[in-house]
């Protein structure tokens, strides 16, 4: 409380209720801030109420597409998923491994190129460039596998962006049986799109010994080459991709600041042959990762507008606006949904508070917009809301 007053001066808390018929204390706008950041870095990574065929293309079977929607919504490939999400994954990636996919997926082909790691567990006793990079949403993470050449390979790829560069660890690879990797790290590397030398990575694989040294199961290779699920000697699950499909691809462009407008464009065309019937608001909390909003004269404004955080769909038309501010502290609004035309919903929003706990500081705000649905299945929504602005959730309950 005592921080949040400080940031605030005047704040009293007192108990919250979803409605107050006490007068409410007007929030100046000196409260608030000028924001220009417009996403929320986001993993690649749901069954389709509309527009099945989107996910659910040629290169991935059934119980492969409920991997993926299962991944769909998870941040920091795993590293902030919730509990309902971790069991969501394991559950779809043991019935993939019960499938057993091809047959001694280390003598295929198959196997072999780059993979784009989705999805893994993070135990205590992560690799260092598990623990520093994998978590980062704004970073792709890539695994090689060579093993038909004279020098086989495994190598790990942290690719920072297309005008910085990648990091790349090595290892030494051979295969000891039909589902499992040997390998040996021995050289790693930053490639700097600016410096004309490699810098190497500080740290003394030689001197490691076995620590340098692991194994990779693969649990589970598609068909057609497009999904494995590895698990490592130190307690990982590894899931990768060598083809994504099309939420992810624009899930992608969110995450590495690409051309968002351009990719949802191409996403909403993709889908337009398979979309039937009218969209849905489907209930659940909904985490805004993009929205098109430059720039608005507060936080608060952003808040009460529904242009940051999380917007809930309850039943019976209830709508919720759900900010994280700091240590705990929450700015809450609530109001009523109606469904206006064939994809519209008129919002009207006017019970606002700054909440901790039990207890929260009404605010006397109004605001009214309308919500056009672009695009909407169980995972991911585009739409257009307030002053016309686009915004992608992802469903995160």
């Amino acid at each position: 409380m005592a921080t949040l007053e400080a940031a605030f001066p005047g704040l009293r808390l007192r108990p919250h209720h979803p409605t107050l018929s006490s007068p409410r204390t007007r929030i100046s706008r000196a409260l608030g801030r000028n924001v220009r950041r417009k996403s929320v870095k986001f993993s690649l990574v749901g069954q389709q109420q509309v527009g099945e065929d989107v996910s659910k293309t040629t290169a991935f079977t059934e119980d492969e597409n409920a991997l993926i929607n299962a991944l769909i919504g998870i941040q920091g490939r795993g590293r902030a998923a919730s509990s309902p999400q971790l069991q969501e994954v394991e559950r779809a990636v043991q019935k993939l491994e019960g499938l057993k996919g091809l047959p001694d997926p280390t003598g295929s082909s198959l196997i072999e190129g780059r993979w784009q790691l989705m999805f893994t567990t993070r135990p205590a006793t992560a690799s260092p460039i598990q623990r520093t990079f994998v978590g980062v949403d704004s970073f792709s993470v890539f695994q090689e596998v060579y093993l038909r050449t004279d020098d086989p390979r495994v190598s790990n790829i942290v690719k920072f962006s297309d005008a910085i560069g990648e990091l790349k660890v090595e290892a030494v690879a051979s295969i000891k049986d039909g589902k499992r990797i040997l390998f040996r790290f021995d050289r790693a590397a930053f490639s700097i799109k600016f410096l004309p030398f490699k810098v190497p990575y500080p740290v003394p694989f030689k001197l490691l010994g076995d620590e340098a040294k692991g194994w990779l199961d693969t649990t589970y290779l598609s068909e057609s080459g497009n999904i494995r699920i590895s698990r490592g000697n130190k307690g990982s699950t590894f899931v990768l991709q060598k083809e994504t499909e099309p939420r992810q691809k624009l899930i992608s462009a969110i995450s590495n600041g690409g051309q968002v407008r351009e990719a949802i464009e191409e996403f909403i065309k993709l889908n337009q042959n398979t979309t039937k019937g009218e969209l849905e608001l489907l209930e659940g909390e909904w985490l805004m990762i993009w929205s098109s909003q430059e720039e608005t004269e507060s936080w608060i404004e952003n808040a009460a507008k529904g242009l940051m955080g999380k917007q809930i769909i309850r039943p019976n038309g209830g709508m919720k606006f759900v900010v994280d501010i700091l240590l705990g502290f929450k700015f809450s609004m609530t109001g009523k949904y109606v469904k206006s035309g064939v994809n519209t919903y008129d919002v009207a929003m006017d019970d606002a508070a700054i909440v901790a706990g039990p207890y929260g500081l009404p605010a006397e705000m109004e605001t009214k917009f309308t919500i056009e649905l672009l695009y909407t299945d169980e995972k991911i929504k585009i739409s257009r809301g307030y002053n016309k602005i686009l915004f992608v959730h992802v469903r995160v309950d």
